[in-house]
């Protein structure tokens, strides 16, 4: 059941505009720099970042997404049989600088699986990690370099964002788990 709206599309637009500039500007440009997303609405969110900062400095930066399946530390725990996403970065990521997007930041298991995983592909420069919505319970030291927004919750609660695959945030609503 719905508790709240945290944001509507409008507003969502809003966050995207001022995450792309602080990407822009900490990076000091889009030199060097690659955006993954973690599947599968951290390549939605991705995809929304990415347009933006196309518009702002009037290049495509590459973009690619990752599949963390197989880097989890609860894949036992998993059902018998875990979809399967593909990972798909179609350029190298050694010396690069990576924007890593997820959609929201929870544990931070998802996160430390996806840079596992991308340090098996090669060593980039560096990681900065992007966020919709930060809801807090980390257990890992993982904590986003940009974030739409900081929303505290209760363990018996769950953020849910809507986007579209061609990047659109269209809502993020605040609801209990449903048991």
């Amino acid at each position: 059941m719905e508790k709240a709206l945290l944001m509507n599309e409008t507003a969502a637009a809003r966050l995207v505009n001022r995450m792309a500039y602080e990407i822009v500007e900490d990076n000091k440009g889009s030199e060097n720099l690659v955006i993954i997303g973690i599947h599968t609405r951290g390549v939605y969110f991705a995809k929304a970042l990415w347009n933006k900062i196309r518009e702002i400095e009037g290049v495509e930066l590459p973009m690619g997404s990752i599949d963390i399946t197989f880097y989890r530390d609860d894949l036992t725990r998993l059902n018998d049989h875990p979809v399967i996403k593909e990972t798909h970065i179609p350029f190298p990521i050694e010396d690069k600088n990576i924007i890593l997007v997820d959609d929201i930041l929870y544990s931070g298991r998802t996160v430390n699986a996806a840079i596992k995983e991308l340090f098996d592909m090669g060593r980039p420069a560096r990681i900065r990690l992007a966020v919709l919505v930060d809801r807090g319970h980390h257990e890992l030291p993982v904590c986003a370099d940009y974030c739409g927004r900081n929303v505290p919750t209760s363990n018996d609660e769950y953020i849910d964002a809507e986007i579209t695959e061609d990047g659109v945030v269209k809502r993020v609503t605040i609801r209990d788990k449903e048991d």
